[in-house]
């Protein structure tokens, strides 16, 4: 078990035996969620040049934040954060098989309006949301085998997109709740591998599932 899954593990069982009542979300709620976050982009990305070859990212998980302001019982907005995630670049196709192109971390800061479609009285709370996605990515360098090829460099555009998630709290009492939900991230960016070999570009719509599990406290 990770650290990550074992802090949302502990946490849900200690409020799970608290015995007090739930109450509804009213406008000025703030809630703080966190817990383990899971980043799971497409699987390839557009082909490299004339090639059928084409590179693809692999998931992680880190300690996903966020905060919401309830502004009624019914709507609220989210700011999303999380510790930085890592990503190895594995080619893809007969002629780049696993290779190693190389790594990059990004953070996907997400601000999502929220709404509770069956209101906030039920302790189970569903809703929908839909959002802005901004993702920073950072600490790129290029693998051995891009740099087998003659390219030393790699960079990764930041990406401005659209979000859309849907998911559920569950209020244990009148503080303390469960969440977990799933979102979509509207995530192009584009590779620019540099060396002496010259310059090449590969455009890669991460487009990424995140999901999360959290446990939140109600202000």
């Amino acid at each position: 078990m990770n650290t990550v899954n074992g802090i949302v593990l502990a946490i849900s069982a200690a409020v799970l035996v608290l015995p007090m009542a739930a109450s509804a979300y009213t406008s000025g709620d703030k809630l703080v969620k966190f817990g383990a976050a899971s980043v799971n982009p497409e699987s390839t990305s557009d082909h490299i040049g004339s090639s059928e070859n084409a590179v693809g990212a692999d998931d992680d998980v880190q300690l996903g934040i966020s905060g919401t302001y309830m502004v009624s019982s019914k709507l609220g907005f989210e700011l999303l954060a999380a510790t930085p995630f890592s990503h190895d670049l594995k080619g893809k196709g007969a002629g780049l098989a696993d290779a190693d192109i190389g790594s990059a971390k990004q953070l996907p800061p997400t601000l999502s309006a929220q709404y509770y479609f069956l209101g906030s009285q039920n302790k189970f709370k569903p809703y929908i949301g839909a959002g802005l996605n901004y993702t920073v990515f950072f600490s790129e360098e290029a693998g051995s085998a891009a740099e087998a090829l003659g390219y030393d460099d790699l960079e990764l555009d930041d990406s401005f997109g659209l979000s859309a998630q849907i998911g559920f709290d569950y209020q244990v009492n009148n503080q303390w709740l469960l969440n977990a939900s799933a979102m979509y991230a509207k995530i192009d960016t584009t590779a620019t591998l540099t060396g002496d070999a010259g310059t090449l570009e590969v455009d890669y719509d991460l487009d990424p599932m995140v999901y999360r599990l959290n446990v939140g406290y109600k202000f």
